[in-house]
């Protein structure tokens, strides 16, 4: 058992199944799934699309965590993508027109592109300390949104863009097949190559890693472009979902979500260890832990303090440092008591 404690992601997993039990106690039919129109429905699956933009953010924001930064302006970004796409395609003769919106969507995650790559300049580049170069874009990409949509919300109707947020292919959601396609493909490039490796010594010392030859800035600009790009796709996610843009609601806060999913997957934040997997399942243990709150039916103004303290718990249990001095504790009270008997 305590082999089994000690991996990364024995209490994570732990939560969600005890998150899953819970609902299946308190929410009706919570496990059924059914197939309408040859399309999955049910809590199970609604969980995973709610999701699929979190996985997405999440394992950008893995990469840039990994070598040691931070990125808080992935919610910004997200904002932007959904509202250039969306303003790209109102202004369409055909909103349906397909290589309309293939072209709208390309012009957004090359404009995401870009703002990935302005903030790895000024991390990698220029040297600002990443909370700082990425806040910059937090606040101007959220200004930038709403210069896009002057400040309403634009509203579409688009049937091929829709497809990306609400659309469904063999009966699986788009969107949950797009977060894991990008979640594997990241998977296997970090692993298969040794980027993984590199991005994890840029992490752990980047010192010794640039004495050791590792073009620790290169791979630091590569990082921000990623994180940005899937911040990007998160967006269309979340605004072909509702067919709409909104620059103010897109992705608000949610980069608090995504390094609240890194931290609970077991990556370190200090950078130098880091998992894509763990980032996933933190990223479902959220949003699982978002759907019980309201089946076990807390309260709405004290939804945020339960989920802190479900949050704190779950930190405290992975803490192998809390727990052995916890057991610590229990084992030199029993020998207290057996010496006293």
């Amino acid at each position: 058992m305590s082999r089994y404690a000690r991996h990364h992601l024995f209490w994570p997993l732990a939560v969600l199944v005890l998150l899953l039990v819970l609902n299946l106690f308190f929410a009706n039919n919570f496990f059924r799934i059914t197939v309408i129109d040859g399309h999955l429905y049910g809590s199970i699956i609604d969980i995973a699309r709610r999701a699929a933009p979190l996985i997405l953010v999440g394992v950008g924001m893995t990469l840039v965590i990994a070598t040691g930064g931070i990125d808080l302006s992935v919610g910004s970004v997200m904002a932007v993508s959904g509202a250039l796409a969306c303003l790209m395609i109102g202004d369409l003769s055909d909103q349906n027109s397909l290589v309309g919106v293939l072209g709208a969507i390309a012009v957004a995650l090359l404009l995401c592109l870009g703002l990935g790559v302005w903030n790895g300049f000024l991390v990698s580049v220029i040297g600002i300390q990443p909370i700082v170069a990425t806040l910059i874009l937090m606040v101007a990409g959220r200004g930038l949104a709403q210069l896009i949509t002057g400040g309403q919300i634009l509203n579409v109707q688009s049937s091929p863009y829709r497809q990306i947020g609400a659309g469904y292919f063999l009966a699986i959601p788009v969107s949950v097949i797009i977060a894991v396609l990008v979640a594997l493909a990241l998977t296997q490039l970090v692993r298969r190559t040794a980027l993984g490796l590199l991005l994890e010594a840029v992490g752990g010392s980047p010192a010794a890693s640039r004495l050791a030859g590792i073009q620790a800035r290169g791979l630091t600009w590569l990082v921000y472009v990623i994180a940005a790009v899937c911040a990007g796709v998160a967006g269309l996610i979340y605004s072909s979902n509702v067919n709409s843009a909104d620059s103010n609601a897109a992705g608000n806060l949610i980069e608090l979500d995504a390094i609240l999913a890194v931290v609970i997957g077991g990556t370190a934040l200090t950078g130098g260890r880091f998992s894509l997997g763990g980032t996933v399942l933190g990223a479902v243990l959220i949003e699982t832990l978002n759907v019980t709150i309201v089946s076990v039916g807390i309260p709405p103004e004290a939804n945020l303090l339960f989920k802190a303290v479900v949050v704190v718990v779950l930190c405290l249990a992975q803490s192998q440092a809390f727990r052995e001095r916890v057991l610590t504790r229990r084992t030199t009270r029993r020998k207290a008591k057996e010496a006293v008997a």
